[in-house]
């Protein structure tokens, strides 16, 4: 493309700088060998012809490059890449390669070792879905939460590393022009306006086509639409207390018991060697079966809750072994047992919700069980019978100890005379009455930005 000068002189017009390239023909993906200092794209055909070592790329009549090795996030190590697509013998190695890697240098359950593998194999894949999960590990100061964002983090398609100092405004930008795996240690941020905007790339970036709106600038209002779609992988010292957030995650309670003895105490250049090696493979998969099509798994995991279902089968979609995708429901259901239950992901929590969300919006007395069934099954949004209320009936009596009576309308549950009971189960799932409003940071509001603007820099102000 060519522009003209006041000169009436052709001016070729400078390249664009990306990580990543996708079009209807091939793939291209940046890596960066430090070695040589040199970033470049490895491209993949669809027809599956690889190239790799391209320093520019012209499509449309537009050029492109990728971020030069000078670029500040770049030299520091807080975009990470692969530094060459590298062959992999099949899935199943790959997969044995990521957990024992994540098993030297971290601490962490089985059941979640083996979710936190599958994970970072669909970070490199994500882009092909409308919805992703996000991993959170959730403990004290000194519990290994910090250890855990790195050493899977690592492995991660494009890694973006930040921390709770870090201010929102770049996070956004930053996100919005790598699209890569975000990174965040230490989440619980110090000020609550830095938590409702971190909340809101979380609760947003979830599902495809839902960016967060922002006014640029000071005294102006300029709106623009960050994307913030991708995998997230977090640290907190506490929950969130967005119950709709909180079911996105899946969560490793860490600092529980003793730490292995054989983890090493600190991280050293063989780390970053090993985590780079994989990194290369992972690229290649990448490359290898971008544009080959996913079957989407509808078959729900028996003997779960509907919400964790939906939050896994994007990772059982991008396993096309029938044994691998077996043995991660196996897990999945293992993960459903031990943990879940505790964190309020339960039928009683989804219940005791729609009975306090029905008072808030009806302002009666008193509510059918057949509403509280209506209601509970519009919130999981899975099929219009998922729960039954004679179920809802018997969870009412014999888990929450609510005390439902029979009418001519059918079985009532009265507000006023199961009071103390619905405040206690209020309280210990964890349920807000913003949550209850329905104030969900979704919400599409513009959100007024006056922090110093991050702007991924051009070809011209880098020099090319």
């Amino acid at each position: 493309m060519y522009m003209k000068n006041d000169n009436n002189e052709e001016k070729q017009e400078k390249p664009i700088l990306k990580t990543s390239i996708i079009n209807t023909d091939a793939l291209y993906e940046m890596v960066f060998d430090r070695t040589t200092n040199k970033t470049s794209f490895s491209k993949m055909s669809r027809d599956g012809n690889l190239e790799n070592g391209l320093e520019e790329v012209e499509l449309e009549g537009r050029k492109y490059r990728p971020l030069p090795p000078t670029y500040n996030l770049v030299e520091k190590g807080v975009i990470l890449f692969p530094s060459l697509a590298t062959p992999y013998e099949n899935e199943e190695a790959i997969l044995k390669e990521i957990q024992t890697f994540i098993h030297k240098y971290l601490d962490i359950s089985e059941v979640f070792e083996q979710i936190a593998t599958y994970y970072v194999l669909f970070t490199w894949m994500y882009d092909r879905f409308n919805e992703v999960p996000y991993l959170r590990a959730i403990g004290d100061f000194g519990s290994g939460k910090s250890r855990f964002i790195q050493a899977i983090g690592i492995l991660c398609y494009k890694p973006v590393f930040t921390g709770g100092a870090t201010t929102p405004s770049p996070i956004f930008r930053i996100v919005n022009e790598v699209h890569g795996t975000l990174i965040i240690d230490e989440a619980d941020f110090k000020f609550s306006d830095m938590t409702s905007e971190i909340v809101k790339i979380l609760n947003t970036g979830y599902q495809r086509g839902m960016p967060v709106l922002r006014s640029e600038g000071k005294g102006t209002f300029e709106v623009k639409a960050y994307d913030v779609f991708c995998p997230k992988i977090v640290a907190t010292r506490e929950t969130f207390s967005d119950k709709a957030l909180e079911s996105r995650f899946l969560v490793e309670e860490m600092g529980a018991g003793k730490l292995r003895t054989d983890i090493p105490r600190t991280l050293d250049e063989n780390f970053y060697q090993d985590a780079e090696k994989i990194r290369n493979k992972l690229l290649m998969w990448r490359l290898k079966n971008y544009f080959e099509p996913i079957e989407r798994r509808e078959d729900l995991i028996e003997g779960i809750h509907p919400r964790l279902n939906q939050i896994v089968m994007p990772l059982l979609s991008i396993i096309k072994d029938e044994a691998i995708r077996e043995h991660l429901k196996t897990f999945i259901v293992k993960y459903n047992t031990d943990l879940v239950a505790d964190r309020g992901l339960s039928w009683e929590s989804d219940i005791v919700f729609a009975i306090l969300k029905l008072e808030y919006e009806t302002k009666a007395h008193q509510v059918t069980v057949k509403q509280i069934t209506d209601e509970v099954n519009r919130e999981i949004d899975i099929s219009d019978d998922t729960l039954q209320a004679r179920k809802v009936g018997w969870y009412l009596r014999s888990k929450l100890q609510l005390k439902p009576y029979k009418t001519r309308k059918g079985f009532v549950l009265s507000f006023k005379d199961n009071r103390k009971r619905l405040d206690m189960w209020k309280e210990r799932f964890g349920i807000t009455d913003a949550d209850i409003r329905g104030e969900d940071v979704n919400d599409v509001n513009v959100v007024n930005n006056t922090e110093e603007e991050f702007v991924m820099p051009t070809a011209q102000e880098i020099g090319f």
